[in-house]
């Protein structure tokens, strides 16, 4: 028997078995199907480096380098300023999966300088001082009643779209021989799409003041300010600004603040509140001294002299001066003449200017000028730093490899991944073939954008606003960005991808109007961010599939039935109703309703009233009708009209 049962082969299920196969491949595969593992890239490491330049040169976070540091024994070296030599520092940029190469004249580049071993000694700086808070709740309007100048006005749809820097003189506390200090203001816009420029102006400021509006209350922007502001060194005041309006509750406005966590004065907290109005300057007095109390607490100090340390706050193309950037003085001086670098960029620096255009010889800590002279137009958020034109010119080379090297390693790890993808997307359709079922449907529709802005913080919210309108279904791409008019290179970039370009507060010359009409290529204008939105949206809603609503014009119920001699001996059996909803009328679309479900679907054959043959039965009439390629009608049954209807699609 056991000879017997080993040469007889027991015939399987061949469905069953293929079916366990094909499952215990897709699980095999499923199993295997991870992200292709990063690839390592060079990085050029100099014989001696601290701590924080060892950061930047493997591109993370301080904290996540010292983090690192300390898991792998070494806590006592871990501090911002400690000199590394090659061999640590090698073994730490292969901790962070980098290739180290040691190299001091490939890894040169320009840092900021180390902080003052007695910060107490430095000259006093003036406060960097940043108005926050919601769209329309009157910031700019303070802004214009400190300064005494006309910006609001300038606002398109009255919301801020820039950062703008300037600095306000203001009474000195005390006895002092000086009569007047200096406080610098930014202004930073309050709608959701500028959350970018927030935080930048965040990172570099001492103060925040938070302005709400007493009509208004607590709003989603306030919440995002309330939320920077923990957990950093910053001071906060908070300005309830309108309290001149009649029939406002200024302690309402405060219990709420209460109720975010900002622990205000007048409830036993350390957060002064200042009522203010920005239209009549009333309280604007209160709040700068207490602006400035805070400011003389925090005893703010920084080199006047010596190796400059600053931020891009904004940047664009000025008409005759090329590239110009709005620079925050950190550390340091600017003067004309010095050459700077930021990012990518670098300049000699030709012309420095204030918030109203008047020339400035020299920018010391706390001062935010205008400088012309850039190559290229550096990016808003970057560090600006000085050297010999020999330095910049070299550690501009060292950055661009850098950045060329990464960018091909990121280009490699999308091409692999694109490649794993196509690869899994056809197995998954492979796999749906041998059990019979339909392919997947092709990926989501784009609206591919090129968005050209006046200055590259609009440009980069803009982008970031843009970009999260659309669902599974259709979405946005960015193709481009870019500073400046729109022009005919832009017109054949969105030529060739069939996309739309965005023309945000800047001008779209005659030629390229025109050459962009032949092209069919749409351009998008707008000067304000929430009608920008709207429009993009509006577009993205064209690419969604329609919606086929049904909408039922009238209603039947059968009664009685009647077969009826046709042509060719055949019979079709009508049906004696009476119309108890609306209008059925015979060009619409028609549906058997039995016991509440739809059985049938197609158009009415006939509709008679008596003997007649009619286009349409009004409400408590009766009449015959037949459904076509239908003869199953029966007593009870309703038959609907209706007709329908396309819609755009929803987002």
């Amino acid at each position: 028997m056991s000879r017997l049962r080993d040469q007889v082969e027991i015939p399987n299920n061949t469905r069953v078995t293929s079916s366990r196969a094909m499952t215990k491949q897709r699980e095999e595969k499923k199993k295997f199907r991870k992200v292709a593992k990063t690839v390592s890239v060079d990085v050029f490491i100099p014989s001696v480096v601290t701590v924080g330049n060892l950061a930047k040169l493997l591109n993370v976070k301080l904290d996540t380098l010292r983090r690192k540091m300390i898991r792998t024994g070494m806590e006592a070296e871990a501090s911002y300023d400690h000199m590394l030599t090659s061999e640590y520092a090698s073994l730490l940029a292969m901790e962070f999966n980098r290739n180290p190469v040691i190299n001091d004249e490939a890894a040169f580049d320009i840092y900021p300088p180390l902080v003052h071993p007695n910060p107490s000694t430095l000259p006093e700086r003036p406060p960097i001082v940043t108005i926050m808070g919601h769209v329309d709740h009157g910031k700019t309007t303070l802004l214009d009643t400190l300064r005494s100048t006309s910006v609001a006005k300038g606002e398109a749809g009255g919301i801020t779209q820039h950062i703008g820097a300037f600095s306000v003189p203001v009474p000195a506390s005390g006895n002092k021989a000086d009569p007047t200090r200096t406080i610098t203001f930014l202004d930073t816009p309050g709608h959701a799409a500028f959350s970018a420029m927030r935080a930048r102006g965040a990172m570099v400021t001492d103060v925040v003041v938070l302005v709400v509006a007493a009509d208004d209350g607590i709003m989603p922007q306030t919440r995002e300010v309330i939320n920077l502001v923990k957990g950093s060194k910053v001071g906060l005041v908070v300005a309830i600004n309108k309290v001149d309006k009649p029939g406002v509750d200024v302690s309402k406005v405060e219990h709420a603040l209460l109720g975010e966590g900002v622990q205000l004065e007048a409830f036993g907290g350390d957060v002064p509140a200042v009522h203010v109005s920005g239209l009549t300057g009333q309280g604007l007095d209160q709040l700068v001294e207490t602006i400035s109390a805070l400011a003389e607490m925090q005893d703010l100090r920084a080199e006047r002299e010596g190796t400059l340390h600053g931020y891009v706050l904004e940047s664009k193309v000025a008409k005759g001066l090329g590239p110009v950037a709005t620079v925050l003085v950190l550390r340091g001086n600017l003067k004309p003449g010095q050459h700077l670098i930021c990012g990518m960029a670098s300049a000699k620096v030709r012309v420095l200017s204030d918030a109203n255009g008047k020339p400035v010889k020299v920018a010391y800590p706390g001062m935010a000028v205008t400088v012309s002279g850039w190559k290229e137009l550096p990016s808003a958020g970057d560090e600006v730093l000085t050297g010999s034109e020999s330095d910049v010119k070299k550690a501009l080379t060292n950055r661009v490899r850098k950045a060329e090297m990464e960018a091909s390693l990121v280009d490699l790890e999308a091409i692999n991944e694109q490649r794993r993808l196509e690869r899994e997307k056809r197995e998954a359709s492979e796999d749906e073939q041998e059990e019979g079922l339909e392919g997947q449907s092709e990926g989501p529709q784009e609206l591919r954008l090129i968005v050209k802005g006046d200055v590259s913080g609009t440009v980069e919210a803009v982008k970031g606003a843009v970009e999260g309108i659309g669902n599974d279904l259709a979405r946005v791409k960015i193709v481009s960005t870019g500073v400046g008019d729109v022009t005919e290179s832009d017109v054949m970039r969105a030529k060739a991808a069939g996309g739309v370009i965005i023309a945000f507060s800047v001008k779209v010359p005659r030629n390229v109007e025109n050459e962009a009409h032949s092209q069919h290529v749409p351009i998008l204008t707008s000067s304000v961010i929430y009608k920008l939105m709207d429009d993009v949206t509006a577009k993205v809603r064209e690419l969604l599939p329609p919606i086929i609503e049904k909408r039922v014009s009238g209603e039947a119920t059968v009664l009685q039935l009647f077969d009826i001699s046709l042509k060719g001996k055949k019979t079709a059996r009508i049906g004696g109703c009476r119309v108890t909803n609306g209008v059925v009328a015979s060009n619409k679309l028609a549906r058997v309703v039995r016991n509440g479900q739809v059985i049938h679907e197609g158009r009415l054959e006939t509709l008679k009233q008596r003997k007649d043959d009619v286009t349409e039965i009004g409400k408590g009439n009766e009449c015959g009708l037949n459904v076509a390629n239908f003869n199953d009608l029966r007593v009870g049954d309703v038959v609907e009209t209706y007709e329908e209807v396309e819609l755009p699609g929803k987002l």
